[in-house]
């Protein structure tokens, strides 16, 4: 089911996203490169040509998602898979009882499946769309 690691998504204030950026081109390298034109400010940050750290905005009224002790301030959102057989996989989910949203994303060209891990954090798995 899982073939490897997405990305990784970290949602902050806005006057933060800057801040983030830099840390990770200048101190892991990764380089900024295009973005999908969502309705919200952000980046993406790409290693060997694929975006694997996505920095996106926080809104003001906006909680943020999954935090293990939600007074600490956290800016992950989740994590992110590459995934194979979609139909295989949503069944393996419900089989397990694991409540999921699927969304098709034609502005991304992905199949995604969204859900939360025990501790309440994030987790996607992505899959090419097929129509």
């Amino acid at each position: 089911m899982i073939t490897g690691l997405h990305h990784i998504n970290l949602r902050a204030p806005a006057e933060l996203l800057a801040v983030l950026r830099d840390f990770y081109r200048d101190v892991l390298g990764l380089e900024q490169g295009p973005r999908p034109d969502f309705d919200s400010p952000g980046y993406w940050l790409y290693a060997s040509g694929h975006p694997v750290v996505h920095l996106s905005t926080q809104r003001a009224n906006e909680a943020v998602r999954g935090p293990v002790n939600p007074a600490a301030p956290t800016t992950y959102d989740h994590t992110a898979f590459f995934g194979t057989d979609p139909v295989g996989t949503a069944a393996h989910l419900r089989a397990l009882g694991v409540s999921f949203h699927e969304s098709r994303s034609p502005v991304t060209g992905q199949h995604q499946f969204f859900f939360q891990d025990p501790a309440g954090n994030g987790v996607e798995i992505n899959f090419p769309f097929e129509g």
